[in-house]
């Protein structure tokens, strides 16, 4: 099956991108990796629109240094999110969620930006934006706003994102000194979205847990981590267990995702405090 598309315009800087998606008046997607997009057009899941390419929009690319947070462009490429030294040293669940994220060539393509754009409650960067803590930067017709990462996902492949808008780059705070950042999942084989999965940020004012694959969208599980900030693993274990809503579907049910998900807190506690069970 081949897309049904409304149209093709490439932007040539940000404002040009800005002003293609206004005047298609809620009609227009925009293409950056288009790793997502362009399956999901050939599904015919989106047709008819138009699309706006910022692909070659370099000033989207790219992680900085802003003192205490580092800011990663948009566009930035998964693979070069896991190559990056500022990453790996102040952000590294995000390079752990690339080795697991599809494949190789998907990682060569697809941006994170996009991903989060996307918010496919089973996709890794979505909760491990929101276990870290993050601010995204988005731009429109009416200049530029931030967004705290907690107030952007809004429901299934639903973001606070208006149509007009374009995320532009994402704030994570440098870990602190000391700090544990760990990604878990169950998956049935290498390169599979997860049955479940789990982010899990220990800083010293407390802890953060998020899950993917078991609802809607990436939330934080507030009881868990109340618990786990008491010490009482085994209550944030059953804390966890209460607070998600899991699917059942043709891969696993909700009663196997919602077990699962005990599971990985528990293999995640052990590796921030390096028990070997």
């Amino acid at each position: 099956m081949k897309a049904s598309v409304g149209g093709y315009a490439r932007a040539t800087d940000l404002q040009h991108a800005i002003t293609l998606l206004e005047a298609a008046d809620g009609m227009a997607r925009v293409l950056a990796g288009g790793q997502s997009l362009v399956a999901a057009m050939n599904m015919r899941l989106s047709t008819g629109d138009l699309l706006v390419d910022i692909s070659r929009l370099s000033e989207l690319r790219g992680v900085t240094d802003e003192g205490d947070t580092i800011r990663i462009g948009a566009l930035t490429r998964h693979v070069d999110v896991e190559g990056n030294a500022l990453v790996r040293d102040h952000a590294p669940l995000l390079a752990d969620a690339v080795k697991v994220i599809a494949h190789a060539a998907i990682r060569n393509r697809g941006t994170i930006g996009g991903a989060l754009a996307l918010a496919d409650p089973a996709a890794e960067f979505p909760a491990c934006v929101l276990a870290l803590g993050a601010t995204l930067h988005v731009m429109g017709s009416d200049g530029e706003r931030t967004i705290a990462v907690e107030d952007f996902f809004q429901g299934l492949f639903e973001t606070e994102l208006e149509p007009e808008e374009i995320l532009t780059a994402i704030s994570i705070p440098k870990a602190e000194m000391g700090e544990r950042q760990v990604l878990q999942e169950v998956t049935r084989r290498s390169g599979d979205y997860a049955l479940a999965g789990l982010c899990l940020v220990k800083r010293q004012g407390g802890h953060r847990v998020t899950m993917l694959s078991v609802g809607e969208q990436p939330e934080l599980a507030t009881d868990a981590m109340a618990k786990l900030d008491d010490g009482d693993i085994e209550g944030a274990i059953v804390s966890l267990r209460a607070e998600i809503d899991p699917p059942s579907d043709t891969k696993a049910s909700a009663k196997y995702r919602r077990h699962i998900a005990g599971v990985l807190l528990r293999r995640a506690v052990d590796q921030v405090t390096g028990d070997a069970r």
